[in-house]
This record gives structure tokens, sequence and C-alpha cells, in this order.
């Protein structure tokens, strides 16, 4: 072979080599592409997967999506009342007025379990319930405790046609209090100077680093009388003669579900279920209580799926293989 046809065979063989690793890098970039799509689309199928899961997880009922049967409209109010938070009057009162208004509801529970909360908040819960019962006469409203209906708990269940309880449920402390602390003798023993500055004589009362006065808890007294007072007034309205006359029903004692039928706070044993199978005769129960929106429940949950969907991915999440 003399030395062109040499040259020729090499020149052949790079360009060999050459078009076969233009091959083999395509291949390998085809599959990484087919690869990143798979993983966009599984991404794309568990945000939709979780958005789906939220909406049919959420239990809140609009009005356009009734189930066209009659039912029994559930509400819950869970945890401590207050301006804030799922216990709050807006929450509540919201899904209560859907309950109300849905053509197909034959009966409102509102199942509690609350130790209490702030006086406003339960007020207005129970002017609302009242207001309801009377736009809504043929619609009754019935109270289910579960745990506890205590203090401004009671306060709204009073409210409600009956109120139905288990016979450990707490039932009662129907009272007012303000609480904190006294730090005047530790400050002496640490030798801690306390400086309180106000425009107004009495704008630091029931300070807890100075003396409590006596015109200050004297006025503090009186106030949560007045409080007291509407407190028992809403009660009594509520509740009619079925209150039996005794002394200790307003003391702010609680006592056992059982106790409390005996006294007239309560008027039967019952759940849930007993209320809409046996008392409105409807067992289908659809839940109108009031959820975070869509999007508060995404943030909420999209963080932990998408974490564990990407340790899924990589390899990360603890599982057989």
């Amino acid at each position: 072979m003399n030395e062109r046809e040499e040259n020729q065979v090499v020149d052949a063989g790079w360009e060999r080599e050459l078009v076969e690793t233009l091959a083999t890098e395509a291949l390998r970039e085809k599959r990484r592409a087919r690869r990143w799509g798979i993983f966009f689309k599984l991404l794309t199928f568990l945000c939709l997967g979780v958005v789906f899961y939220l909406l049919n997880s959420s239990g809140e009922i609009d009005i356009d999506q009734a189930t066209g049967k009659d039912h029994v409209a559930l509400v819950e109010l869970e945890g401590m009342i207050g301006p804030d938070g799922p216990a709050s009057a807006d929450r509540i009162n919201k899904g209560l007025r859907k309950a109300f208004r849905d053509s197909h509801t034959k009966a409102v529970v509102l199942r509690i379990n609350s130790p209490g909360g702030t006086p406003v908040q339960a007020s207005l819960i129970y002017d609302e319930i009242r207001r309801l019962r009377a736009k809504h006469k043929d619609i009754p409203l019935y109270v289910v405790v579960g745990d506890m209906c205590a203090s401004g708990g009671y306060f709204v269940a009073s409210a409600a046609d009956k109120i139905f309880v288990n016979r450990s449920s707490i039932v009662g402390s129907i009272g007012v209090l303000i609480d904190g602390f006294g730090f005047t003798g530790t400050l002496d023993k640490l030798g801690i100077d306390r400086r309180l500055l106000t425009a107004g004589k009495h704008k630091g009362m029931l300070d807890p680093f100075s003396p409590i006065k006596p015109f200050d808890e004297a006025h503090a007294r009186k106030m949560l009388s007045e409080i007291h007072d509407h407190f028992i007034g809403a009660v009594k309205d509520g509740r009619g003669d079925r209150l039996a006359d005794d002394d200790t029903l307003f003391s702010g004692l609680f006592w056992s579900g059982q106790r409390a039928i005996d006294l007239g706070l309560a008027d039967e044993l019952g759940d849930l279920g007993h209320v809409a199978r046996d008392v409105v005769g409807i067992e289908e129960v659809v839940d109108f209580t009031t959820k975070d929106d869509l999007l508060q429940r995404l943030a909420n949950h999209i963080g932990v799926a998408g974490a564990e969907a990407l340790a899924r991915l990589v390899g990360w999440w603890p599982g057989i293989r």
C-alpha cells in the first residue's frame, strides 16, 4: 500500500470515529431529554393530584354543590373561640348561614368541642344562631357536645333548640375571668426597680409588676360582673324553664354530661349519628364547616407533598426496594 492509500484509510477511520461519537452523543442527549420529560410530567401530575385531593378533602360544600337530597347540615366548632382561627365568629357564622340557606337542609347540627374563648366572639355566634332560627323556623338547630362545652362554648350552645351530650362530656363553667400574675415581690428580691409611665390615672391598672390598687380591683370586678350578667341572661333566654333552680348554675362550676342534663344545662345523651338518625330521621350528613380557601390549603400542604415527591424521585425516601 502506497502513502496515498494509507492516508485515505486514516481519513476514513477518523471520519468513522467522528460519526460514531456524534451518534452516541445524540443518543445520550435524547435519553437525557426523555428522562427530563418524564420528570416534568410526573411533577405536573403530582401538582394536579394535590389540587384535586385538597378540593375533594376540604369538606366544604357550597350552595351550588348541594347533594340534591335531604340532609342534616353539620358545622364544627373546635377549639378556643377567638377572632382568629377555625372557631372565630366569622367562620362559624359563615358555615351556619350556608347550612340554613341550603334548600335540602332539614336540621343543623353544631358540634362543639371547646373550652371557651372570648365573650365577644361567643356572643356573636349566639346572636347569629338566634337570628337564623327565627328566620328559618322550620329548621331546628341542635348542639352535639364532644369532650367539652364550657364557658364561651356553652354560651354558644345555649342558643340551640336542644343540647346533646356524652355522659363524660364537661359542660358548664358559666363565668368570666381575668387572670394574670403578680411579680412585685420577685422584683424586690432581685433589686429591680419597676418604672411605669402613663398618661391617664388608671392606664396602668392590673400591671403585673405593680401592686394591685383597691380601685382598680373594684373596677375590674364590676366589669366582669357586667359581662357575667350578659352571659347569664343569654343562657336563661336560650334554656328557659329547662334550667333547674340551683344556686351553683352560674357560679363557674362545670359538670359531667349526665349531671348537666339533671341541671337542665343539656337535654339528652347522644352523638351526631343519633341526632341525624333518630331525632331528625335522616342519615345523610353534609359538612358545611368553613375551611381555608384553596390557596391557603395549597400553601399548607404543597410544601410537604412537594418535598416528599422530590425525595422519592431522587431516591431519598425510605422504603422497600
